[in-house]
């Protein structure tokens, strides 16, 4: 069985080696969705049963381990050292420094290694992550999937 959850979060970025528009600082109304597998609880009794996971308990994961850090952030490339000084010069900005250049695809792969980590088969219902899809915008996301 496949759940998803979605929850969306502000950020800004720049992509510095872009030739058009996404080189400026800029932002976005990001979504994520997050897709696990897993049986369906029958454990007589308990919160979950007939779920795979109660999506509550999907989102505070998510929220603790990944869009509260990223939530009004500007993500940047630890290589595009200029725009990075500058945040940096900022009091109390919230700047998240990636190896990578914040595209939609390494956000996506970002936040399902992140995630990975985060959801446990807590239930033994063989709980796994499935796939992170990251929206930059309405029509434009990146899909990071297991095994791919």
């Amino acid at each position: 069985m496949l759940i998803t959850r979605k929850l969306e979060f502000d950020a800004g970025h720049r992509i510095s080696t872009h030739t058009s528009q996404c080189r400026h600082l800029h932002g976005h109304r990001y979504m994520i969705e997050i897709t696990l597998s897993g049986t369906i609880i029958t454990d007589a009794g308990v919160a979950q049963q007939g779920m795979v996971m109660d999506f509550s308990e999907v989102k505070q994961i998510a929220k603790s381990v990944l869009v509260d850090h990223w939530d009004h952030a500007f993500l940047v490339y630890a290589g595009d050292t200029q725009v990075l000084q500058f945040l940096q010069s900022l009091q109390d900005h919230k700047t998240v420094v990636l190896e990578v250049q914040p595209t939609a695809e390494n956000l996506a792969l970002i936040a399902f290694n992140i995630l990975d980590h985060a959801y446990q088969d807590n239930y033994g219902n063989h709980l796994q992550l499935e796939r992170v899809r990251l929206f930059e915008t309405p029509n434009c996301w990146a899909d990071a999937v297991r095994g791919e």
